[in-house]
């Protein structure tokens, strides 16, 4: 049986689910057919933990007794790791039976909704297992220099699909509320954005064409199909990464951690070289006013700053760190200026936790839109 066949034939459950636009939006629904759930048995051949999306291999079973390979998208790994996941779970050879939706474009590959592993109960995409997170309660407040001690793995709160008892999505909510979405003791006006989606800016006659022009789901367009950065402003949160920040004499150093990449904030430096070689992540310059850490960064190469707003290598961007000791969370607000694409500040501050996985660096493959074709 061909692939295409094979498609048509996994594809006659059809599903009667429906998300929001913002969840497809940060989960890539985009080429994947919501109409289109099947259930797909077979054997585990490998898992490859890598962001954006993991991807589980597997020899699957044809409705005429014949097999296929088949490749199957999961959460990032830094989110299945920070959920209770490892790679130990997925046995090679290990029967595996997949309900999930297929590729518009590609029959051998699928989004894992549920998975059940042997005789092992079902888990949904997004559940939390148990596991031992990290304990910072015993972490220095402050350097021996006297700085604030922000050195360490730092993540947002996770952000999970809940549904409420009306059975209607409410997109993304912070772990801590799944369970009161779920039983109906938060409502949908009390959940917090989680800080991915571009802020109200007043856009300059090019910066409103470019928007409007902008395709999401292109690997021309969005950094993130291409495996680079975005910006310093949404990979600090986005998708929920661990990021590592390292102080030492003359420099912080901070390591994204959902496309893994690293950036340094001089502390030695009273400005910028007049020489830059533009970058994704600028060149940083910080210093401390009181307990607050503060970041200047220019010389950025032109880009996105949040999908679809693009910046020009006029990008400035100024951010402030601090730590809050009671409930030991860094917060960091910024103001960002771009003349070219903005006419006023972009505005915006996030809250992230001392992380419940050590940072690791993980490769990024994005193979869910490698069927779309472009030119650089």
């Amino acid at each position: 049986m061909n692939k295409s066949a094979f498609a048509v034939a996994l594809g006659v459950a059809i599903s009667g689910l429906a998300l929001s636009a913002s969840v497809q939006a940060h989960h890539g629904f985009g080429l994947f057919d919501r109409a289109n759930a099947t259930t797909i048995n077979g054997n585990i051949k490998s898992i490859d933990f890598v962001n954006p999306h993991s991807y589980l291999y597997l020899e699957a079973d044809t409705p005429d007794g014949g097999r296929i390979d088949m490749r199957c998208e999961m959460r990032a790994a830094v989110l299945l790791r920070r959920s209770g996941w490892t790679e130990e779970m997925f046995v090679p050879g290990a029967p595996v039976s997949i309900y999930g939706f297929m590729h518009r474009q590609d029959p051998g590959s699928c989004y894992l909704e549920e998975i059940t592993i042997g005789e092992s109960e079902q888990i949904n995409r997004n559940d939390q297992l148990e596991f031992t997170a990290n304990d910072g309660s015993d972490r220095p407040l402050r350097l021996p220099s006297g700085e604030p001690n922000i050195s360490g793995d730092w993540a947002q709160e996770q952000y999970v699909i809940a549904r409420p008892p009306s059975g209607q999505s409410v997109g993304l909510v912070p772990k801590s509320m799944k369970e009161g979405i779920e039983n109906g003791s938060i409502t949908r006006d009390q959940i917090p954005s989680a800080g991915w989606d571009a802020k109200d800016v007043t856009l300059t006659a090019r910066g409103q064409a470019e928007w409007d022009a902008f395709e999401m789901w292109s690997p021309v367009d969005n950094p993130r199909l291409r495996c680079e950065p975005t910006s310093i402003i949404l990979d600090w949160v986005h998708d929920g990464p661990v990021n590592r920040v390292v102080q030492m004499d003359d420099r912080i150093v901070m390591n994204y951690g959902l496309v893994s990449y690293e950036r340094t904030i001089w502390m030695n430096m009273d400005a910028h070289p007049a020489n830059l070689t533009p970058n994704p992540a600028g060149h940083s310059t910080g210093h401390w006013e009181d307990d607050v850490l503060v970041v200047d960064t220019v010389g950025f190469e032109p880009g996105v700053i949040v999908p679809p707003l693009r910046h020009s290598d006029q990008l400035h961007v100024v951010e402030r760190f601090s730590l809050d000791t009671e409930n030991m969370t860094l917060k960091r607000s910024y103001v960002a200026t771009d003349p070219v694409y903005f006419t006023d500040e972009y505005i915006g501050s996030d809250v992230l936790m001392v992380a419940d996985v050590p940072y690791e660096k993980h490769d990024c493959s994005e193979l869910t839109y490698e069927f779309l074709e472009f030119q650089d």
